[in-house]
């Protein structure tokens, strides 16, 4: 029988694990480290473009979010690569999906900033 680590050594192992998590997806993946940056600017420039507490949690939401989504999407390819390297029209399916799943996370980022952009300056 497996026996688990509970209570507050299980979150000290959860947080290392998640810490170890962001540092391999910023040492080994590029497109993870373009949207950092990505989000640490518009994080800056949306305390200059929001103009409510609600305005704000608008802008800044998506931003964490696509940083979940390409931790996810980077976990994916990892798991497909570690498979193996031959194409595979699955392998494919998988990796093309969780791009498509980045790809909506900054389109919701550029809606939500361009509505508030124009509500608040036209």
């Amino acid at each position: 029988m497996k026996h688990s680590k509970t209570g507050i050594v299980r979150l000290f192992n959860a947080a290392g694990y998640s810490i170890a998590g962001i540092r391999a997806c910023w040492q080994n993946e590029a497109a993870f480290r373009q949207d950092v940056m990505l989000a640490s600017a518009l994080f800056v420039g949306s305390f200059f473009l929001a103009r409510s507490v609600e305005q704000w949690l608008l802008l800044v939401f998506p931003l964490f979010l696509i940083l979940m989504v390409e931790l996810l999407n980077s976990a994916i390819e990892n798991v497909v690569d570690r498979i193996g390297q031959e194409r595979h029209q699955l392998s494919g399916r998988a990796k093309d999906m969780g791009s498509a799943a980045v790809l909506f996370c900054l389109v919701l980022i550029a809606i939500n900033w361009v509505a508030i952009a124009w509500k608040n300056f036209y």
